[in-house]
């Protein structure tokens, strides 16, 4: 099966929700949808479903159009954040639910629960009722629901974003597996680039109800398109800084100039926007040139084994993520250091005009 997306766009109200996309999904493929809220994402599974209609653009199954049809006429499964259960079923009604009301035979329906409850490890608990599950177990079930009605696709919103730590990294070490295993086009909605990256598959990276780029998930964090798509891509956000280069330096406005080390001296003349991954900006002076960020400590908060390092530049704010604790006083000089080989160029059009150099080894950095 393929899914098609032809210029699809859509706005509400006067306000933009999809703006011109086109994606053509596989069969047996994990596409995550990545992006801040309200970037479109729900809004582009909704079209994808046929809970809404576009605007202009058209979507195709197989090459048969299905823009205008409903979604109780195509062989579509949505999971929520929300613990959708019917709480008066057992998980084995809950999971056979679409299965009955589908009329298949018991034995049809017995199997196909069997073999759902045992990707996900739900066997022990079909007896039970959801209020006698854990917040992890419920979404399992309802996940295995997804699965038993052999949808194609299957679009899963944000599903973990309701579930505690531990049982969020359980389940997105799992999901992979059972993606896997089914053969379907998954769609994944989440706002968290570690989860997109941990899930893999292809990312499609969205803005303001754009679709910046898609393709593979570590194509697009280590060489995106544009600023845009290495915003999105980056948690804690994007550290930018715009620039005018004039030879061997980079004029900066309020600041004293920054030299043009390593890579950055292979670039034209011109505005830049720099940009830099936040666990790349390092407190401690490197033994190669690096570009150097001297400012004051504007916040310090300890994680526990990691810190965040607030460093404040003549009205420019900046974030350093560093291996242990680090404590810092507000207001404290300090001199960040970036290897030019972790920079980022992008042009004034936003488009990339230098990846780091760690995207020709092939590493994500």
């Amino acid at each position: 099966m393929t899914l098609v997306l032809d210029a699809i766009s859509r706005s509400v109200a006067g306000e933009v929700h999809s703006s011109n996309i086109s994606l053509t999904l596989e069969r047996g493929t994990l596409n995550v949808l990545l992006g801040p809220t309200l970037s479109g994402k729900t809004s582009l599974m909704r079209l994808m479903a046929g809970l809404d209609k576009p605007d202009s653009g058209h979507l195709s199954v197989d090459g048969r159009d299905v823009t205008g049809v409903s979604v109780g006429r195509r062989n579509v499964a949505m999971v929520y954040q929300q613990f959708i259960n019917y709480p008066t079923l057992s998980v084995f009604e809950n999971i056979a639910s679409p299965l009955r009301v589908a009329r298949l035979d018991r034995s049809e329906i017995d199997s196909r629960v069997r073999d759902a409850a045992r990707l996900l490890r739900l066997e022990p608990m079909l007896d039970r009722t959801p209020a006698q599950l854990s917040g992890g177990q419920q979404q399992r079930t309802t996940i295995a629901r997804a699965l038993v009605k052999r949808a194609d696709p299957v679009l899963m919103d944000e599903p973990l974003a309701n579930l505690d730590y531990k049982l969020r990294e359980e389940l997105r070490e799992e999901l992979p597996k059972i993606f896997a295993s089914s053969g379907a086009i998954f769609v994944y909605a989440t706002t968290e680039p570690s989860e997109a990256l941990l899930l893999g598959g292809n990312t499609a990276t969205l803005s303001e109800g754009r679709v910046t780029q898609f393709g593979p998930t570590p194509h697009l964090y280590r060489d995106p398109f544009d600023l845009a798509t290495a915003e999105v891509f980056s948690d804690p956000p994007l550290n930018t800084l715009t620039a005018e280069k004039r030879g061997s330096a980079f004029a900066i406005q309020g600041a004293p100039d920054l030299a043009a080390a390593g890579s950055l001296a292979r670039l034209g003349d011109g505005r830049y926007t720099l940009g830099f991954r936040a666990h790349h900006l390092e407190l401690t002076k490197p033994v190669a040139p690096a570009l150097e960020i001297a400012g004051t400590v504007s916040v310090s908060e300890i994680t526990g084994s990691e810190s965040f390092i607030h460093l404040a530049m003549h009205g420019h704010n900046f974030v350093a993520l560093t291996q242990g604790i680090h404590r810092l006083e507000i207001g404290e000089a300090l001199t960040g250091y970036v290897d030019p080989a972790h920079l980022f160029a992008f042009d004034p059009s936003g488009r990339c005009v230098m990846a780091p150099a760690s995207v020709q080894g092939g590493a994500v950095a």
